[in-house]
């Protein structure tokens, strides 16, 4: 599903004009890349949380070229689900229907 097909589905169910829906998802993303670079994390209790993942310094290799590089320490954005998130997606009768396909 795209972000085009998630708001009409939403303009859709809310009535409300695809314009206004597109403008409130689009403002979402921004709130929550801007508050993920400035080192917050968002919980949206029922569906999950947006966090910054810490990844360790490490060493890497270039095979290419046979060399080792050093990967400094950054972080990452990561999406964790719910538990009613992961157990609404477990018991969804649709899901288990294409995994045996």
């Amino acid at each position: 599903m795209t972000k085009a097909e998630v708001i009409a589905e939403i303009a859709d169910k809310t009535g409300i004009e695809k314009a206004d829906v597109s403008a409130t998802v689009e403002a979402f993303f921004k709130v929550v890349k801007d508050s993920m670079a400035d080192g917050s994390n968002i919980y949206v209790r029922g569906f999950g949380s947006f966090v910054n993942k810490k990844r360790a310094k490490k060493v890497a290799r270039n095979i290419s070229k046979n060399t080792s590089i050093i990967i400094d320490e950054h972080f990452i954005p990561s999406f964790k689900p719910s538990k009613t998130f992961i157990s609404k997606i477990k018991n969804s009768k649709k899901i288990k229907e294409e995994a045996q396909a």
